[in-house]
């Protein structure tokens, strides 16, 4: 019986400390829409309404939505875990939306592209106005972004193109240049031709390895991450970004671990990221 009653006591300790992940949108005036977005709200958000919180921004991939994180990744689980054991400070999460299952006829990317300006619309309205709302961010110190594949190539481009607004970055299984530019479909609407060109655009290899003496300053003002399996199709990309910055002297970590481009490798992959950029707020 005493066993059942400290159970049951554990349970409800856990369940108390819990944050709870809230669906919430923005009408965009750049994109024409509105743009949904889950967001993750540490426990005791509700009741201490003075209180601020770092901002993390953590981008799903290609095809998927807002929701990946929260219902195929388990992020909250996670995130609760973490910060009850301390390894990583109580923190408000944004996870924006920016794509869909139909690669062709629905916008995916985090880039500026014809009749998609994705970038101007993450900084110049969802950023101000979810930090304002939220009680979180508001600096470089306060700010970190991180993502999966599409998203751990905007991850890293966001990083590096606005370098005063992130203190880390922490990429995984990411899609930092586009090698393979195919011919447009016709007789489609195919987004995905533009999407691979705005990648091939925003190379994140070519941003390193072209990057001036003034630029690579900036890009050291950033703590970088990369996460990478060994069995990824990305991985050659995610090792040339670690060796290119090594080679500007910009400092990166770097982990390969056994591992796939699958949910399997990222579970694991958010359970260092956010430690990481815990480390690094400041």
């Amino acid at each position: 019986m005493r066993k059942i009653l400290l159970m049951v006591a554990l349970v409800v300790c856990t369940a108390a400390q819990a944050g709870k992940v809230v669906t919430d949108s923005i009408n965009s005036r750049i994109l024409g829409t509105w743009v949904k977005y889950n967001v993750y709200l540490p426990n005791g958000f509700d009741t201490d309404t003075q209180a601020h919180y770092p901002m993390v921004y953590l981008l799903h991939g290609l095809t998927d939505t807002y929701t990946a994180w929260r219902d195929k990744g388990q992020m909250q689980t996670v995130v609760d875990e973490l910060i009850e054991t301390g390894e990583a400070r109580p923190m408000v999460i944004i996870m924006p939306n920016a794509g869909g299952p139909n690669r062709y006829e629905i916008w995916n990317g985090y880039f500026n592209m014809p009749g998609w300006s994705y970038e101007d619309f993450f900084f110049q309205e969802l950023l101000p106005q979810v930090e304002k709302k939220y009680r979180a961010g508001g600096s470089k110190g306060q700010r970190a972004v991180m993502g999966l594949s599409m998203g751990g190539g905007g991850s890293t481009v966001y990083g590096q193109r606005h370098t005063d607004m992130f203190s880390s970055v922490f990429a995984m299984s990411a899609w930092l240049d586009s090698e393979d530019m195919r011919r447009r479909e016709t007789g489609v609407d195919d987004k995905l031709y533009l999407l691979n060109k705005a990648v091939k655009d925003h190379s994140a290899l070519n941003y390193v390895r072209n990057a001036d003496e003034k630029t690579v300053n900036e890009l050291r003002t950033v703590k970088w991450f990369i996460d990478c399996g060994d069995d990824d199709f990305l991985f050659t990309q995610n090792i040339q970004l670690h060796q290119l910055m090594r080679q500007k002297n910009i400092k990166s970590e770097l982990r390969v671990r056994n591992g796939q481009h699958n949910w399997e490798y990222w579970h694991y992959s958010i359970r260092m990221a956010l430690p990481f950029v815990s480390r690094n707020f400041y």
